[in-house]
């Protein structure tokens, strides 16, 4: 059989945005359901948990928080190697019709005063099932918009599903920003924090029939002309690609732990700890996202234009030099941990606009997915989940608050080691060697 011609041809501009916006709705709903249950922490503890110790309670909700991280890996190995049997586009409507609708389950959930025990149990099997969605998202998303974008502009183009994840932080600070200072404690507690959980749902649906409006990726496309789509991608990924495996894992952990340390335990952080006001503590988070909307976009066109390892390993760096002096930066006083929290959200920007695309970059179209699924969800159950369910344990454990300044450090010297074993890939053909050649891909799935 003749194999087609390999070379996919790249969508027009108006297909582009519809792509762009169909990868970065589903991690806006995503992202934006965290930000709203971190941000509420406090108040979900009170509601679902029996009252007590305020601690217990945070660990509680914390607890679930890591738990619901855990589940990802195995959403991980079903939608991954899913996309790269069926496409792209119909693990990408899937996923977010469970996301939205687990949402909405914990919008309308009562509490422990109305179910007792059952309350914290259904909450629990919600945030299960919406990790287990969870696990598919990244790696749908970062493979459509890979896939999607024009070659010299690739860093550019998947940077905007980071834009998305922003995006949905955002909102939910601005959400929480409003609730917090337009409700008292009671109207909170009573009501108040099932707002933003009803509000992912409709968010959802519009994700659905944005989704179902789009072709799959060209190189997709290219796969099921040349007749390469793999029978068993997840077995071929990890016996020809471990290598790329763990490159990639170490990238993506490089980004969840300064990720759900700046964005969502900050806020946690800074009311517990250095005595801010919860409406100060959210502003920040909002201003930290708002410079990442600008700086992630800037970071993925320079890689671009220089090049993906140099930018990620000035980050990593950066992270490694800067992180602890950071943390003793904001006990000196508010000033101080506004200086620190926006010089953290720039090196995080940096990681952001480029792991992604990076991570897209080594593995081949036949195992792409399933490289990205699994790279980035274990390692979010390993290190991003953990962080605030650490981080106050530690804290507590060790009597210090400078505790999250080494906790980071580690993730710059994990950044810096992957950045160097990895080759440049800017401006690299998506489609491998083989993506293209028949008779290797039946080989490689015979074997």
């Amino acid at each position: 059989m003749t194999v087609t011609e390999a070379a996919p041809v790249q969508a027009d501009a108006a297909t582009l945005r519809r792509s762009v916006a169909a990868g970065a709705v589903g991690v806006f709903v995503h992202w934006f359901d965290w930000a709203a249950y971190a941000y509420l922490a406090g108040t979900v503890a009170t509601v679902f948990f029996p009252s007590g110790d305020s601690t217990t309670g945070l660990l509680a909700v914390f607890g679930v928080f890591a738990v619901s991280f855990g589940v990802r890996p195995l959403g991980a190995l079903v939608f991954g190697p899913l996309g790269d049997r069926i496409g792209r586009k119909r693990t990408l409507s899937l996923v977010i019709l469970m996301m939205s609708g687990s949402t909405l389950a914990i919008g309308l959930l009562p509490g422990y005063d109305s179910l007792g025990i059952a309350a914290p149990i259904l909450l629990v099997v919600l945030r299960l099932i919406q990790g287990f969605a969870a696990g598919g998202e990244f790696g749908s998303a970062a493979s459509f918009l890979a896939e999607s974008a024009p070659r010299r502009r690739r860093g550019f183009g998947v940077s905007w599903l980071e834009v998305g994840s922003l995006l949905g932080f955002l909102a939910g600070s601005f959400v929480f920003l409003l609730l917090s200072s337009g409700l008292d404690d009671a109207q909170l507690t009573s009501w108040g924090w099932r707002i933003p959980f009803l509000i992912a749902a409709p968010l959802g649906i519009v994700g659905v029939v944005i989704r179902n409006k789009i072709e799959d990726t060209p190189e997709y496309r290219a796969l099921e002309a040349n007749d390469t789509v793999p029978r068993s991608p997840a077995r071929e990924l990890l016996r020809t690609h471990r290598r790329e495996l763990l490159q990639a894992a170490g990238l993506t952990a490089t980004m969840h732990v300064p990720f759900y340390a700046v964005l969502t335990y900050l806020v946690t952080y800074e009311t517990d700890h250095l005595g801010h006001s919860a409406d100060s503590a959210a502003l920040l988070s909002t201003v930290i996202s708002l410079l990442g909307l600008v700086f992630v976009p800037l970071f993925g066109a320079l890689s671009d234009r220089v090049g993906r390892k140099p930018v990620f390993i000035g980050a990593s760096v950066a992270l490694l030099a800067l992180s602890t002096p950071a943390f003793w930066l904001m006990r000196t006083g508010m000033a101080g941990t506004w200086i620190a929290g926006l010089a953290l959200g720039v090196i995080l920007a940096a990681i952001l606009g480029t792991y992604a695309v990076w991570s897209a970059e080594v593995f081949p179209t036949r195992t792409r997915q399933s490289g990205l699924s699994i790279s980035y969800n274990v390692t979010a159950a390993l290190f991003a989940g953990t962080v605030p369910y650490l981080m106050t344990l530690l804290i507590e454990k060790t009597g210090s608050t400078l505790v999250p300044g080494p906790y980071l450090m580690v993730f710059g010297v994990v950044g810096l080691v992957s950045a160097i074993s990895l080759k440049e890939t800017a401006g690299s053909s998506l489609l491998h060697a083989e993506d293209v050649r028949e008779e290797d891909a039946r080989q490689g799935d015979a074997a």
